[in-house]
């Protein structure tokens, strides 16, 4: 049996987050979901079905905002707002950080600290925010770069983040030919928390490179 980690980032998106958990109530599969607080502040239902669909979420920042470029107030106060944001739409405190575009900085490492946080990256991308993005080409890129104990970073949104119009959908088109592609060659979804045991449980290099601990 090989392992994956699905995850998602930018959302959630009224037009797209539900036909996605539909799917994957449908596959009978967990995600992790690292929403950006300004979108989740905006769609609190959306967070309730992932949580009560056995899914896992993550902050990706309020806004999204590069925080190489950011001040040192501004991101002392966004670590601040989606943790407290977190907290209040959930009932529990934030575990997960992904900061957008994975770029990180000293601060987001003091933050990642201060507020007891696991920094979780990715190993697999399938650019399904471009443009020129198709059902066919996520579908090529993920079966080429997959392997086992890969993370996968897709988006259920982002067309105010760079994202092209229109493209959450096509990558949701390609989950419909991915997951049982996946299925067929021993993959097995796994989620976030399982994933961060398995390394703590066996300390693999290949999987820790992905993980910032407080």
């Amino acid at each position: 049996m090989k392992d994956i980690v699905l995850t998602f980032d930018d959302g959630p998106d009224s037009r797209y987050t539900p036909v996605l958990l539909d799917l994957l109530r449908y596959e009978n599969i967990p995600a992790a979901f690292f929403v950006v607080g300004n979108h989740a502040k905006a769609h609190p239902d959306l967070i309730r079905r992932m949580i009560d669909e056995g899914h896992t979420i993550g902050s990706h920042t309020m806004t999204h905002k590069n925080l190489l470029l950011s001040s040192p107030s501004y991101i002392h106060d966004d670590f601040a707002a989606c943790a407290a944001l977190h907290k209040n739409l959930t009932g529990e405190p934030l575990h997960y950080f992904r900061p957008p575009w994975g770029i990180n900085t000293p601060l987001t490492g003091k933050y990642v600290r201060k507020y007891g946080l696991t920094q979780v990256l990715w190993d697999v991308m399938a650019q399904d925010w471009e443009a020129q993005a198709s059902a066919t080409s996520i579908v090529e890129k993920i079966k080429t770069r997959v392997f086992d104990g890969a993370v996968l970073c897709l988006h259920d949104a982002g067309e105010d983040t760079g994202g092209a119009k229109g493209a959450p959908m096509k990558m949701i088109e390609s989950l419909i030919y991915i997951i049982p592609w996946l299925k067929s060659q021993g993959y097995h979804f796994i989620t976030l928390d399982q994933y961060i045991e398995g390394v703590n449980a066996h300390d693999i290099p290949q999987r820790k490179k992905n993980l910032l601990w407080a």
